[in-house]
């Protein structure tokens, strides 16, 4: 009797129609894709990662030590690792082929001086994380405080090196080294020495003067008015260019800014 039933369902148009949208139905649901935790998947909107976007916050890792003004080595998720300082270019120390150039010691000296007896940590852009030699690119931090925009407005790096998407405080970099370009301070002392393709330390010498330019921003300074045209935030205790004299509370910093 259910057999003659289930088959009369077929022969109506009625039935028919209505048998055909429950198995559709059921397919439609069978197919809706879930993750692991079984909710629904969202679906693409299409929508791009701003290049503004977080990408993990801030990571502390454990400084190996300062390799020259925009690198060094780290212990990062259980291994020693190089880190290039993304979005800054210092000059040169070592370099095989161009040597060591004018501000390259002193850029160096000040990159360790700000990681030394800090808690150090990096932050990651949304774009590529390591270069073609397998460093990761990071900005770096000090007590919380960038690195990279120290060593600019203090005249001791450029810009350079950009590679969207990788651009998140390339404002902030600009303008602390338009701040260095407009002191004249630093890379900045020496007329067409730091170019958009790195330093031309030939031009340095042929200028003349860069290791007097270089002894001159490590002071000493005859009041804070003067270190602060080329430090404005003042000087650590170990900086060339601190003097007890300039620190009267004895906090070890000299010429802070108030």
């Amino acid at each position: 009797m259910a057999n003659r039933k289930s088959t009369s369902m077929w022969k109506s148009p009625a039935g028919a129609v209505a048998v055909l949208l429950v198995i559709a139905i059921i397919y439609f649901l069978a197919e809706i894709p879930e993750d692991e935790s079984g909710q629904e998947s969202p679906t693409d909107t299409g929508e791009h990662i701003p290049a503004d976007a977080p990408a993990e916050g801030l990571i502390t890792v454990e400084l190996v030590r300062t390799i020259d003004g925009d690198t060094i080595k780290i212990r990062y998720r259980g291994k020693e690792q190089n880190v290039r300082y993304l979005l800054i270019d210092t000059p040169e120390t070592n370099h095989p082929q161009l040597g060591k150039q004018p501000f390259g010691d002193r850029a160096k000296e000040r990159n360790r001086e700000l990681l030394a007896n800090s808690e150090v940590a990096i932050e990651f852009d949304i774009g590529q994380r390591t270069d073609k030699y397998g460093r990761l690119l990071a900005y770096v931090y000090a007590d919380g405080e960038s690195v990279q925009e120290k060593l600019l407005e203090e005249g001791l790096a450029r810009v350079g090196y950009v590679y969207p998407p990788n651009t998140r405080h390339l404002e902030s970099y600009e303008q602390a080294e338009k701040r260095a370009k407009d002191r004249r301070t630093g890379i900045w002392s020496i007329e067409d020495y730091a170019t958009e393709r790195g330093f031309d330390a030939e031009k340095a010498e042929r200028s003349g003067g860069s290791r007097d330019r270089q002894n001159k921003d490590a002071g000493p300074f005859a009041n804070c008015r003067e270190l602060r045209s080329v430090y404005p935030e003042g000087v650590k205790r170990g900086h060339p260019a601190y003097s007890e004299r300039h620190d009267g509370d004895g906090d070890g910093m000299a010429c802070e800014a108030s």
